[in-house]
């Protein structure tokens, strides 16, 4: 699966996918004018660009939720959390 940023031309910085999630939780479905808002939040964006980008992240995580991306396999014991005590 291709990270979202790595979608088209017209790239997200890391910002500006912060600014995105940060305006979606405030702007929620019964915003109006929601992908005005959001796309004034992430600046440099237009509504049609933040629309696109939140189609692309619900694609993202319907394709997570149905199995179809595996969790990271570790292959060593260094990476598992220790107990103390």
């Amino acid at each position: 699966m291709a990270s979202m940023s790595s979608r088209g031309s017209n790239a997200w910085t890391p910002m500006q996918n912060k600014a995105f999630e940060k305006a979606l939780a405030v702007y929620d479905q019964d915003t109006p004018e929601r992908w005005l808002n959001v796309a004034k939040a992430v600046g440099e964006k237009t509504e049609e660009e933040v629309k696109r980008h939140y189609q692309l992240l619900l694609h993202d995580v319907k394709h997570i939720e149905s199995g179809n991306v595996p969790f990271p396999y570790r292959n060593s014991s260094d990476d598992l959390p220790r107990k103390r005590g």
